[in-house]
Order: structure tokens, then sequence, then C-alpha cells
């Protein structure tokens, strides 16, 4: 999206574009934000300068905004995103042995994406899904009851790396 520091013509445009279509009305900023990410998949500066200057909020508060809530990320994303539930069912069940099998086999951390840009991983509280525990979700496919043997055969559904 950025090139030399600056938004390119075409990126203005598609952000004036989002702004607009909530009549570029300070209250529509979570929605503005919903927007951008669906189509950079994450949250770039440039872009949040550029709402702030739009809106005319300081953009200390649209950086709050897009912090306060989890599903805005200022970071660029994999195209898949892994989460591993690490709730009190999934954990007594194996989870751990399940989020370590899944950062070796994609060679990141928690909060991390891969160098392909393929897999970000996260974990989670809870899925709400405790009897299937322990719990992984690629994208929004559940897969339940994990085990570290299921780890690579699940991944390999989502990528040619494995």
């Amino acid at each position: 999206m950025e090139k030399q520091g600056e938004l390119e013509p075409k990126d203005i445009r598609l952000l004036n574009a989002i702004i607009k279509k909530y009549d570029g009305k300070k209250e529509f900023l979570i929605c503005i934000l919903q927007d951008i990410q669906k189509v950079f998949e994450y949250l770039p500066r440039k872009a949040l300068t550029h709402v702030s200057d739009k809106l005319d909020i300081p953009l200390i508060q649209v950086y709050g905004v897009a912090t306060f809530f989890k599903a805005f990320s200022l970071i660029p994303r994999g195209g898949h995103t892994c989460t591993v539930c690490l709730g009190t069912a999934c954990h007594v069940r194996g989870a751990e042995k399940v989020l370590d099998k899944v950062k070796r086999s994609l060679d990141i951390d928690v909060g991390e994406t891969t160098k392909d840009m393929q897999f970000s991983l996260k974990t989670v509280n809870c899925l709400g899904a405790c009897a299937l525990g322990p719990m992984m979700v690629v994208d929004d496919d559940y897969h339940g009851h994990m085990a570290q043997n299921k780890v690579d055969e699940i991944l390999k559904k989502y990528s040619s790396k494995f």
C-alpha cells in the first residue's frame, strides 16, 4: 500500500470511497476501520493518518480505537489465521502441546506471521466449544479433539508448504 512513505493515488481514492460510504461521520470510525482492514488485511499507519485527517479526529483517538479491539491489526496478517484455544477445558486436554506443535510447524510464535505471509498465529481464552477441546481454528474452520499429530495434516489443507 505505501510507496516511499506516502499513499498511492489508488489507495487515497479507495480510502476516500470508504469514508464517503459513511458520509464522513466520526461516529462510524469503527465501521470505516473494519472496511479498511477488509481491503488491506490490516490497518496501515498511513491509512489511519488519512482517516484522522479526513474525519478531523486526533490520530491518537484513531489509534486508541484500532488498538482497543482485538479484531484490528496494525501489522500485516497472514492469509490464514490459526487460533489455538487455551481455555481451561482445552488446557487440561493438552492445548499447550498442540500450540507448541503449531509454533514449531509454522516456525513462529503467538502474535507472529510466517515469513511467506501464509499464516498468523494467535491464542484465545475460549472458543465456546469446550466439549471438543482442545480446539484449533484455521480461519473459520473449527478442528476439535486436537492432538500434536493432527496439526501438520490440518495446516497442509491451507498451504502447499507442508
